[in-house]
């Protein structure tokens, strides 16, 4: 009996069926069928119930799913510890990204580590939906904490950048409509509205004092970039990520508004699953990257998620 056989049945109980697994995995079905035959006939017992498409677990699979999570984390948790923290690891990683204002400082992040392990092979999914990481075989994903809301699975977060957001508006938008003085002011102002991946109209901005205020608009997008595009088009009043405009503040095109108020800090979380074991190559990039995201001369978010599983 190997154990990446075993690690093979964790990823077609948690995909739902083989052909989903081998889509997710990049195996042939027939590949992942006769591994399957071959850890049920070591073990003399039938895993799942094969109906068409559809597999469920038989009362023994079940059970050898709870008892094997724990003992494949303690086997690769024990891989780690012993092997030189240097070595070579090969393997497969899919990894989900939102699509921050810093996306590329992540991926070269990424890159760097597959410089340094030129056998480990990486898929990166840039989604701002915040999708299932167990059902799609997601090891690590990069998420800002909107995201979170639309996810029943415990989950480890590390926080690894921070994100000042800003109100900005083009000179054109503010020659037309006035500039607004105070707060209070926007409410007479057309602001571009975003709504998150859980549906949820971003109408109730968070400010940095604890508060939140109401804006209201005519166009809603579910798209930072597409929020500054249409900031610079002159379409009203945006509140966006400080490194996305600053250019643009810098040459004129853009002007920051109420710079006396206290700025809203989002974060960007490294995470991955808290029931499910983490491989050796999960593990090391996770280690690669919270160093990478945290050196001196780039923007660290130090404050831990509040909530279920968040440390």
């Amino acid at each position: 009996m190997k154990t990446e056989d075993i690690a093979l049945f964790h990823r077609i109980v948690e995909a739902g069926s083989l052909v989903d697994a081998a889509g997710l995995l990049y195996l042939p079905k027939s590949t992942i069928s006769r591994r399957l035959q071959g850890l049920e006939d070591d073990l003399g017992v039938k895993l799942f119930h094969r109906q068409n498409r559809a597999m469920t677990l038989t009362t023994a699979g079940s059970h050898f799913y709870d008892k094997t999570l724990s003992l494949l984390a303690s086997l690769e948790q024990t891989i780690t510890d012993i092997t030189d923290k240097h070595a070579e690891i090969s393997g497969h990683l899919r990894i989900l990204l939102f699509p921050v204002p810093d996306l590329m400082l992540i991926v070269n992040g990424i890159y760097q580590f597959m410089d340094l392990n030129p056998k480990l092979t990486v898929e990166l999914i840039v989604n701002a939906e915040p999708l299932d990481m167990i059902r799609h075989n997601i090891d690590i994903a990069f998420m800002v904490d909107e995201a979170f809301n639309n996810i029943d699975i415990d989950m480890v977060a590390r926080p690894v950048l921070s994100e000042i957001l800003h109100f900005v508006a083009s000179p054109e938008y503010l020659d037309k409509a006035g500039t607004p003085a105070k707060l209070s002011d926007i409410s007479q102002h057309n602001s571009i509205m975003f709504r998150f991946p859980n549906g949820q109209v971003f109408n109730e901005l968070p400010l940095g004092n604890n508060k939140f205020l109401s804006v209201s608009g005519n166009i809603c997008l579910n798209s930072v970039q597409l929020a500054l595009e249409s900031t610079l088009a002159n379409r009203g009043i945006a509140y966006i990520p400080e490194r996305l405009c600053e250019e643009y503040i810098k040459a004129g095109k853009l002007i920051r508004l109420f710079a006396d108020v206290q700025p809203y800090e989002g974060k960007c979380y490294l995470t991955y699953p808290s029931r499910r074991f983490v491989s050796l190559a999960s593990q090391r990039l996770i280690d690669h990257m919270l160093n990478f995201m945290t050196s001196d001369d780039l923007p660290i978010c130090t404050k831990s998620r509040e909530g279920k599983a968040w440390y």
